[in-house]
């Protein structure tokens, strides 16, 4: 009988255990349901295997294709690009409730003042949204409303302006992101080779007294990450396939290192996409597309600059967007063309990611966003 109740203790306990070391987090994936996907899905995340389990798709909704959570994570916003005319500036952004199981419950929309809307960002207050739209080349800055949902553009920049390649003939917002302080917006113009500056002053996008850092002709600047820790930002260049640091030297950003994405041997195509920052600041993981791989950098602890370390395949095919856990401890990686979302377990101390064994298959997916 003694030992009838001590295994049952153990049993108690190791069921304990096993509690504490799991913890299920979820996140939501954009799409293109021009490629077959049906709208946004909300997945469960094991933070403790790696493993993914798909629990909600919420349907109707037009290739959303790039999707944020609010600070409070009470709300979320998607850029969404109808895909037939039926708005003259070419798509929406759109606002949603999450509601206690993840749900999310439709509040309102407003046009995207310009055609292909791909990137959206959330102020540190939670008071603006603002967004970059591809087609058009525009940035917009939105208010939001007490219920979660968005006003009309309180401003709208149309770029102007042109590059060096055949992609480059006209404006190409690809991003934008509000810098940490919630003072300024920063803007990555595929189009012109410039990050442009925005101070926000009465609810409005102002050129900054530094309007612009221009980059290197040609490279074609899509996405970009600031340093936790140190007045650095990192920008990936889509049509170069590099990485540019820039630092706050003064009053002004400068660029002041450039280093490729990929093998010097390779000798295929190549279209850079998406960076991040590890949230102790000391890895830089940017993906390839063509290459179809994660490039790893190691920060220099003072300068921040940037050592290649490796790249690693993301197991399918045009990873457009990846996202790292909460905890920072795994990396996945949306292989769009493939439909794969592939999980990496990160290596603590070299912080190369290493495949877990975990992967889902989902339609066309092009962004990752944690709740």
């Amino acid at each position: 009988m003694l030992k009838f109740y001590i295994g049952i203790i153990c049993m108690l306990l190791s069921g304990c255990i096993f509690a504490q070391n799991t913890k299920i987090e979820k996140f939501y994936v954009g799409t293109f349901t021009s490629e077959g996907a049906e709208g946004i899905y909300l997945c469960n995340f094991d933070s403790a295997t790696g493993e993914i389990a798909l629990t909600k798709t919420f349907k109707g909704i037009d290739n959303p294709s790039f999707l944020k959570i609010s600070p409070d994570k009470n709300f979320l916003y998607a850029v969404t690009r109808p895909q037939e005319k039926i708005e003259e500036s070419g798509g929406y952004l759109q606002a949603y409730k999450i509601e206690k199981d993840g749900s999310l419950k439709f509040i309102n929309k407003q046009v995207s003042n310009g055609s292909d809307p791909c990137h959206v960002d959330v102020s540190p207050d939670g008071k603006f949204v603002a967004i970059a739209t591809y087609g058009s080349g525009t940035t917009s800055l939105y208010q939001v409303t007490e219920n979660g949902g968005i006003n009309s553009a309180a401003s709208t920049i149309v770029n102007t302006g042109s590059g060096l390649t055949s992609r480059q003939k006209a404006p190409h917002a690809h991003s934008i992101k509000f810098s940490k302080n919630g003072k300024q917006v920063f803007s990555a113009d595929l189009g012109t080779d410039k990050l442009n500056i925005f101070d926000l002053k009465k609810s409005k996008l102002v050129p900054a007294k530094q309007p612009f850092v221009k980059l290197t002709p040609g490279a074609g600047p899509r996405h970009f990450a600031f340093h936790p820790h140190a007045n650095i930002i990192y920008v990936i260049n889509e049509l170069n396939s590099t990485v540019y640091v820039l630092e706050k030297q003064g009053k002004n950003w400068e660029v002041v290192q450039s280093v490729l994405t990929i093998p010097e041997n390779f000798s295929g195509e190549n279209y850079c996409a998406d960076i991040h920052v590890s949230a102790d600041g000391k890895f830089v993981y940017g993906s390839n597309r063509g290459h179809n791989s994660i490039v790893v950098f190691k920060t220099d602890p003072l300068t921040k600059q940037l050592e290649f370390i490796t790249t690693v395949s993301t197991r399918g095919d045009w990873p457009r967007n990846f996202t790292l856990s909460p905890d920072g401890k795994f990396l996945l990686a949306a292989n769009q063309r493939t439909g794969n979302i592939v999980v990496f377990k990160i290596e603590k101390n070299t912080g190369i990611p290493e495949f877990s064994g975990n992967e889902i298959k989902l339609p066309a997916p092009v962004c990752l966003e944690f709740l």
